[in-house]
């Protein structure tokens, strides 16, 4: 088998195969023990071949990137807020205000357990093991972003599938800017939680206030 044959299928098992399987009505102990296995495959290839390193974990080199995100989500909470008053006023800020605790213990919550994890394997691992698959960049962050909409298609959600996806473009483009995995989860858990806070969580996997 030849390295560029071996990457694509490695490719194809941990980020097509596994998701997919996620959403069979299948026994759960077999769902979980096919994302734990990759889970230990991956590490073991990251410590093995040293795909990331411990400065690759917390380095960050974007000073110029700042700005950008800056104005990036200065839009966003104020065209969201703005559609959110429009269209569905009653859920605005409705998990801040009615369970406070609950909203600031999910933000920390996703941010460390579900937001980093996922940009060392979806951003820093991914772009690192499998860009030399690809013909251009472009194609790279496309695919990139496909496949990280894929992971979500768990929740059987379109909201969150199509905003997975706008969302995978996004931080794939910030990721292979910055070459900076803090800095893209940064990004990352800024719009997430910013969208939690907002009141529209529950169509995104988070919890509601019920």
């Amino acid at each position: 088998m030849t390295k560029y044959t071996q990457l694509i299928s490695e490719l194809v098992i941990l980020f097509v195969i596994i998701p997919l399987v996620l959403i069979l009505n299948i026994p759960i102990y077999f769902k979980l023990s096919l994302p734990f296995l990759g889970l230990i495959y991956c590490t073991r290839l990251i410590l093995k071949e040293k795909i990331i390193s411990v400065a690759d974990l917390y380095k960050i080199n974007s000073s110029n990137l700042w700005k950008p995100l800056f104005l990036k989500t200065t839009f966003l909470i104020v065209g969201s807020i703005l559609l959110m008053y429009l269209f569905n006023r009653d859920n605005l800020f409705i998990v801040v205000l009615e369970k406070p605790k609950l909203w600031l213990f999910i933000c920390l919550f996703y941010t460390l357990f579900s937001v980093y994890p996922q940009e060392v394997l979806y951003r820093s691992f991914f772009f690192k093991r499998y860009a030399s698959l690809f013909k251009n960049t472009t194609i790279l962050i496309f695919i990139n972003a496909l496949l990280f909409a894929l992971a979500h298609t768990i929740f059987l959600n379109i909201y969150i599938s199509i905003l997975t996806f706008i969302g995978g473009l996004v931080f794939a483009a910030t990721y292979h800017k910055s070459k900076s995995l803090l800095f893209t989860s940064v990004e990352h858990a800024i719009y997430g939680s910013w969208l939690f806070t907002l009141g529209i969580g529950e169509y995104l996997g988070f919890p509601g206030v019920n």
